[in-house]
Parts: C-alpha cells; sequence; structure tokens
C-alpha cells in the first residue's frame, strides 16, 4: 500500500514544469522563468501557487491565473489548485532576466 501512495503524491517539480508552459503573452517567456511565481505548495492533493504581475493593471492577469489553475489541475492526482495574487514585494525582474530581454 505505501507504493500506492507514494505514486500518488505530487511532485513540487511536476507542477513548475507546468508552469513553465504558462507564457505571459506580451513578454513571450513564462511565467516561472520571469520569476511571477512566489511558491507553490502541496498539502495533501492540493496546490496553492502565490503569484504576481508585472504590473497591478496587467491586462492578462485573470487570463494567466485561469491558465494556471487549468494545467495545473491536468497533473494526475491533483485535487483544489488555489491562486493567489499577491503584489508585495512588487515583481522586479533579475538582472539575469533584464539581460535576457535586452534591457541592460
Amino acid at each position: 500500500m505505501a507504493d500506492v501512495l507514494l505514486s500518488n503524491m505530487i511532485n513540487r517539480d511536476d507542477v513548475i514544469n507546468v508552469l513553465k508552459t504558462v507564457y505571459d503573452p506580451e513578454i513571450y517567456l513564462d511565467l516561472w522563468t520571469l520569476g511571477l511565481i512566489y511558491d507553490v505548495e502541496i498539502i495533501d492533493n492540493n496546490i496553492n501557487i502565490r503569484m504576481t504581475f508585472t504590473s497591478v493593471a496587467c491586462p492578462v492577469g485573470p487570463a494567466l491565473v485561469d491558465e494556471v489553475k487549468t494545467k495545473v489541475s491536468g497533473i494526475s492526482g491533483v485535487g483544489n489548485v488555489n491562486v493567489e495574487v499577491v503584489f508585495n514585494p512588487p515583481w522586479q525582474p533579475s538582472e539575469e532576466l533584464m539581460a535576457l530581454l535586452g534591457l541592460v
């Protein structure tokens, strides 16, 4: 029975890999690489995600949240997916990301 329980456990890396498939349509990079995902918490089979947007007035914010919920819900064994959008701390792209975007 322990083997069955282990095979049904949700892996944080699986969640992150799915988050890497959700792209900001204005910047053309995934949310994980952009640093918009602040936290991924797995409790039992439920996933809690804390994230932000590139700006408070992000016009595609609600669509990004819906896509995150839909894609993460598609992972085998996932129950509820809760996404909390926060603006504190505000998103601050790293120097590496700024260079990648050609802004340095």
